[in-house]
């Protein structure tokens, strides 16, 4: 087991390559929100919350609004 200054030199290449691991994935949390924004399509009129497909739109609307008027785009769904 290393002690010492061999340690530190230790985890700082741990470090490092993990780092490069993580980087060459492609996977960070910025990257991942962004990927959500954009499935995130369609907002409601109301309150503006945003809903990834219309059928979860309607439900939302039916549950959050029921004495506001169902929009035209919903009515079909």
């Amino acid at each position: 087991m290393a002690r010492g200054h061999q340690k530190i030199q230790s985890q700082a290449k741990a470090s490092e390559k993990q780092a490069k691991l993580k980087k060459q994935q492609g996977h960070s949390a910025n990257d991942q929100k962004k990927a959500a924004q954009k499935a995130l399509v369609h907002v409601c009129a109301v309150c503006k919350s945003q809903m990834p497909d219309p059928k979860t739109y309607k439900q939302h609307f039916e549950n959050k609004h029921p004495k506001n008027d169902m929009p035209e785009e919903l009515k079909e769904v």
